[in-house]
């Protein structure tokens, strides 16, 4: 048999990188999925609170004191329904959310390492990966943003006017049902047009870009603090992939708490303006708010406080919520090695 010829072992090599790469896209799409919606699922009904005290921060008259009356009026008025109100649009959102993220986001690093001549194998400073994760997070704002819209008019169907007068109730709402996601998808395009469906676009790409920066960076930074504390007292030399279960969901955690913290003012806006044609409808003709807008009118309302409505909440669920991601997907990534 003829050895193989140079050419030969470059089409191989082309091949093997090319099945690699994949592979490895492949295990970012299906970890981030599986991440995400087992998150979401978690983080549903703390994000519907959020949410529904974003909404009510124009509001002349608060419906709500705080996050734990929150909860408690929306189940003793909706019941276990009304916590996982919305919750279809989110856990496809969540799942397209993770994927895209994750596959951005190394795909980044790659880019990272080829325009520097660096090995797949070498790691990247802080620098690097942090604008690898805002790459990916503004990437998947154009993902998320309409996932949002549907998953923020369902979370506040139970506050319109109308929605008071035909369900008074938890035992009314079992037998009545109000617009699902795919009747508000629908109406918004019905409505609006495809464009529509970014209404909000603006909080979410600062939202995500600024948050993602934050969110990887700081879960890197952590993971690895960790790493090598467990290196110098064992005296062996480790790398990025021998992180530890809990090593992950404790950069994770961190990483949760950090995105919310950076950036939480821009999901506020996104949020009202998304939740606006449901509890302030302004009436045909009048133009959609604008980012800059509603900003300028919260903070007349309410100051930087209503800027931050819903903030402690939302960064108590993303603690255990981050974690649980990154436990997730590290745990599958280092099962299942490229």
């Amino acid at each position: 048999m003829d050895a193989p010829s140079g050419l030969d072992v470059l089409a191989w090599d082309d091949v093997g990188s090319t099945s690699s790469s994949a592979f490895r896209a492949f295990k970012d799409i299906a970890f981030g999925s599986i991440a995400g919606m087992a998150s979401k699922v978690f983080e549903h009904p703390f994000d519907l609170t959020k949410v529904r005290l974003q909404s009510q921060v124009l509001d002349s008259t608060a419906r709500f004191s705080g996050p734990i009356d929150c909860l408690v009026q929306t189940w003793r008025n909706e019941g276990v329904r009304g916590l996982y109100r919305g919750l279809p649009a989110p856990i496809a959102g969540a799942m397209a959310e993770n994927a895209t993220l994750f596959l951005s986001y190394n795909e980044l690093q790659t880019l990272f390492r080829r325009f520097n001549g660096q090995s797949s194998s070498c790691d990247l400073t802080l620098s690097q990966l942090a604008l690898s994760g805002a790459g990916a997070g503004a990437i998947t704002s154009f993902v998320l943003t309409p996932v949002e819209l549907v998953k923020c008019k369902m979370q506040v169907q139970m506050l319109t006017p109308e929605a008071s007068v035909v369900f008074p109730s938890a035992s009314s709402l079992k037998r009545n049902s109000l617009p699902g996601p795919i009747s508000v998808l629908t109406s918004v395009i019905r409505n609006t047009g495809f464009r529509g469906l970014w209404l909000g676009q603006t909080g979410t790409l600062i939202r995500e870009t600024g948050g993602g920066a934050a969110w990887f960076a700081c879960k890197e930074f952590v993971g690895i603090k960790l790493i090598r504390r467990r290196a110098k007292s064992s005296g062996l030399e480790m790398e990025r992939k021998d992180i530890l279960p809990w090593e992950s969901a404790v950069a994770g955690a961190c990483a949760g708490a950090v995105f919310n913290l950076s950036l939480f003012p821009a999901d506020t806006v996104k949020s009202v303006m998304q939740t606006e044609e449901e509890l302030r409808p302004r009436g045909k003709g009048i133009p959609a708010p604008t980012f800059l807008g509603t900003a300028k009118a919260l903070y007349r309302a309410q100051g930087i406080r209503g800027l931050y409505s819903g903030c402690g909440i939302t960064v108590a669920r993303s603690i255990p919520s981050s974690a649980l991601i990154f436990l997730i997907y590290d745990g599958l990534s280092g099962h299942f090695p490229s």
